[in-house]
């Protein structure tokens, strides 16, 4: 016959052993809600946020690394292309043993418009902020060295950005050169956010490894300051971005190549 103190030691031992199943229950999901966090602040990017988001956004140059990773997301059916044909021309892949002389006026406004396949996107640069970079777009836009180049990666999962700016469309080419970091404590980036309507330099996960890959930001996506930010996109250039987004990644999985074919047929950068 079992004792009343029997039972209540018991009774307590089953309210241990619930106690600890709801413990290792809550360990577990703390350890895979860490681990998509981790993956989605993982260096690379991009390759990328390389963003060269993710990459979001990093170089996916630097193993495959510069891509920024991202966790799984629910698939995101394909949507139809909303974009035009490419304009006729190709991609002139050309490299450079160092970074272009500083020769721009740090004073003086400078606009990037990316012509592409689905609109035109114009950025503000911010050129007294981050000079090394808007020197460089300035000069490999002179060059033409993004005509004709795909935006290669949109994520679609907590890091929301379009990742542009690759010669060879895969997410690991360059300029040959790298740029320093730049502009990381601007006054726009609050909480470790990077607000809709940025432009940012993608990298490799290392200091100062910036070199042609940018990503575009079209909602709100948390990153850690790494990525130099440079330019803020207009409001018409965000309805184009926007759209490019609606149409989804190709894979379903919230990082992938953009199902709209999303082309720059010409960049330039003007000075006002």
């Amino acid at each position: 016959m079992v004792t009343q103190e029997q039972r209540k030691r018991q009774l307590a031992r089953e309210k241990f052993l619930r106690q600890q199943q709801r413990r290792t229950a809550a360990r577990r999901k703390a350890r895979a809600r860490n681990s998509v966090i981790a993956s989605v602040l993982g260096v690379i990017l991009v390759g990328s946020v390389a963003l060269y988001t993710s990459g979001v956004m990093k170089d996916d140059d630097k193993t495959n690394a510069s891509s920024e990773t991202t966790p799984s997301a629910a698939a995101t059916g394909k949507a139809p292309d909303p974009c035009e044909k490419p304009a006729a021309g190709k991609v002139e892949k050309q490299t450079w043993k160092k970074e272009p002389e500083l020769s721009i006026d740090k004073s003086a406004k400078y606009t990037l418009d990316l012509a592409t396949t689905c609109g035109k996107i114009d950025i503000a640069l911010k050129a007294s902020a981050a000079p090394h970079t808007v020197n460089s777009f300035d000069f490999l836009a002179n060059k033409g060295f993004f005509d004709h180049t795909k935006c290669h990666r949109l994520t679609t999962n907590q890091i929301y950005v379009l990742q542009c700016g690759d010669p060879t469309g895969t997410g690991s080419g360059g300029p040959g050169y790298t740029i320093p970091d730049e502009n990381l404590k601007d006054k726009s980036l609050k909480s470790n956010v990077y607000p809709a309507g940025t432009v940012a330099m993608a990298n490799t996960g290392q200091a100062h490894t910036g070199g042609s890959q940018f990503f575009l930001v079209y909602q709100d996506s948390q990153l850690p300051p790494s990525f130099t930010p440079f330019g803020t996109i207009s409001e018409s250039g965000m309805k184009v971005l926007k759209k490019i987004a609606a149409a989804g990644e190709s894979t379903g999985a919230g990082d992938g190549a953009p199902n709209a074919t999303v082309v720059i047929n010409k960049a330039t950068v003007t000075k006002s």
